[in-house]
């Protein structure tokens, strides 16, 4: 789905709304009171946030697995695999299986870390124990009450933050922020805070300060004339990238978060590209719902996470139990 406009600020559609986004609430909070969370035989990361898509829980997901990696833990990575048909427990092999089959953020984690797909979280969490996992890191997660956690991060873009501090459908939130905070180990932020965040965040939770950059191997786009496309929760972030990148971006399209592209559509913005003598360029998590023989078209710009206090993670990280 594509983000609503008014879940941006608090106006006449929100309002309205607000009614159904109450009862969403009140759901939720009966759900998380009748659960009883299975602990899993080791360690839980769990990556989550509280708005509905595009916060960057994915990205930082991936940065976990390689920092703790480096650490001597043998993580392995744990989606829901939203988009996806299967339904798991299975582990991600990107050479059988496809966005369709797992879901997009799946092939991504599988680059970094062995990665499981499962609806079921309990039970992907026992095959990936099962497997050699000395440490599981849920990529997303925060409001399901299955699975026991020993760490949340919960993940706010900075320029966006919590919007207009709705409830879904009134808003973007998928549960009161107080009780977000209140399961939250810390908070990692993505970039610089453009919309008051510190008049929300709870004082008493760590801070972890973070971006978003071009990695390594991303194609140097100063100067270059760009066609731009996302399907992402928020594209404007990634051109926004472009942009900071100082890429001339001539022109943007942005379609709903998890899009199937056809390949009509793709062949229409390469065919766009070339008429303009412009690279087309998208994101690596919309590169691998593309199809398979139009991807080498196309330019990605990979994003990497990069923080501003690596002692502080590594703080937040050493309250991990050893398993």
């Amino acid at each position: 789905m594509r983000a609503p406009e008014f879940w941006a600020h608090d106006t006449l559609p929100g309002r309205l709304l607000s009614p159904l986004g109450e009862a969403y609430g009140l759901a939720g909070r009966l759900r998380r009171r009748l659960a009883r969370p299975a602990r899993a035989a080791v360690p839980v990361i769990c990556v989550g946030n509280l708005v509905a898509g595009g916060a960057g829980k994915t990205p930082v997901a991936m940065a976990l697995a390689a920092q703790l990696s480096a650490r001597g833990r043998r993580p392995h990575l744990l989606t829901r695999g939203y988009g996806g048909r299967l339904p798991g427990p299975l582990r991600v092999d990107p050479a059988r299986h496809d966005a369709a089959a797992v879901g997009d953020e799946a092939l991504l984690l599988a680059e970094v870390a062995p990665t499981w797909c499962a609806r079921d979280r309990v039970a992907g969490a026992k095959a990936a124990v099962a497997a050699g996992a000395d440490l599981l890191i849920m990529d997303d997660g925060l409001q399901s009450p299955w699975l026991h956690h020993d760490l949340a991060l919960l993940v706010v873009d900075g320029g966006f933050g919590f919007g207009n501090q709705r409830l879904l459908p009134a808003g973007p939130l998928r549960e009161p922020l107080a009780a977000g905070f209140a399961r939250a180990t810390a908070i990692v932020q993505l970039g610089d805070d453009e919309v008051g965040l510190d008049r929300l965040l709870p004082h008493r939770l760590p801070r972890l300060h973070a971006r978003l950059g071009a990695g390594p191997d991303a194609l140097d786009l100063r100067d270059r004339r760009v066609v731009a496309f996302a399907g992402i929760g928020r594209p404007q972030k990634f051109f926004r990238r472009l942009a900071d990148a100082g890429a001339l971006l001539l022109a943007r399209h942005s379609f709903a978060d998890h899009h199937r592209y056809r390949r009509r559509e793709v062949q229409a913005l390469l065919a766009e590209a070339a008429a303009k003598d412009a690279l087309c360029v998208t994101t690596a998590k919309d590169r691998v719902r593309l199809p398979a023989d139009l991807r080498s078209s196309i330019t990605i710009l990979p994003v990497t996470v990069s923080w501003r206090d690596p002692a502080a993670l590594a703080e937040v990280l050493d309250r991990l139990p050893n398993g």
